[in-house]
């Protein structure tokens, strides 16, 4: 079995009713997370929030307008690559990241993990080419923070065979093995971001879909409640997005996976009564 640990690596902050309708103008703090799955075939590395380059990345010109509208929060002890190596895990070890999709505190930390196989979907990946800096601001795409060889490195989802996923994930079907261990696929989570990515794994205590940014709230996926339409000013196709939302809310009433949004708050981890770090 698959072990999965969960790293904080910064946060942005956003009012509330944005991302969660009917939830008031307060300013909510969004974690930005990245996963670490340790399979039989080594260790693969889900997106990795936030680097310190951001801050430099968006520092001028029209990037700018990208930390304006989401104010980020980081700190050098926030470092995904510091936090692993505190665990004794060096960038080399890592043989697999994953990026769920092309937004900047999805992926800004790619550069300090220069020898790590890249894997995103194709179109995912289309869709960020030749972009100009003001479309790549609105689909919150920074190509500073992209590795000058990713070219060469970049394998595609779509290029792994889909397989039959177990019936205990309904409506979820279909997945792709991309270690080849069962223990991590792939799926398919529209409407956020094109060519967005999820994944199931699965650990000693069951499944475990990382469902990246189909929802920004644990309320969105299990009270059925979207986002401020604003918000699809910039997100790529609203009937995707609650067509998916709708799927995360049938497999989490149906029990057969816990549910993993990056951004969702802290609380949401935590056994009741205990108080968020």
């Amino acid at each position: 079995m698959a072990k999965l640990t969960t790293f904080r690596v910064g946060h942005c902050t956003h009012p509330s009713c944005m991302v969660l309708k009917g939830s008031g103008f307060a300013s909510r703090c969004f974690p930005s997370r990245a996963y670490l799955v340790e399979t039989r075939a080594g260790l693969v590395l889900w997106d990795t929030g936030y680097a310190d380059r951001f801050r430099e990345a968006t520092s001028q010109g029209i990037y700018r307008l990208y930390s304006m509208v989401t104010p980020v929060h980081f700190e050098a002890r926030d470092s995904l690559l510091g936090q692993l190596k505190e665990r004794g895990i060096a960038a080399s070890d890592i043989a697999m990241l994953v990026i769920s999709h092309f937004h900047a505190d999805h992926m800004a930390g790619l550069r300090d993990f220069p020898s790590a196989r890249l894997l995103a979907s194709a179109a995912g990946w289309q869709s960020v080419q030749g972009l100009s800096a003001f479309a790549s601001v609105r689909q919150a795409f920074v190509p500073a923070l992209m590795p000058d060889d990713v070219g060469a490195r970049l394998e595609f989802a779509e290029s792994f065979a889909e397989v039959a996923l177990p019936a205990a994930l309904a409506p979820f079907t279909t997945g792709r093995d991309i270690t080849g261990t069962g223990e991590l696929f792939i799926v398919e989570l529209p409407g956020h971001a094109a060519g967005h990515l999820g994944a199931f794994v699965l650990g000693d205590e069951g499944w475990t879909l990382l469902a990246s940014d189909a929802g920004w709230a644990a309320e969105s996926y299990q009270q059925l409640r979207g986002p401020s339409e604003l918000t699809f000013l910039i997100q790529h196709q609203r009937a995707a997005y609650y067509d998916t939302l709708r799927k995360l809310h049938a497999l989490h009433r149906g029990g057969g996976a816990s549910i993993r949004l990056t951004h969702e708050s802290a609380e949401d981890y935590l056994p009741p009564g205990k108080a968020a770090p």
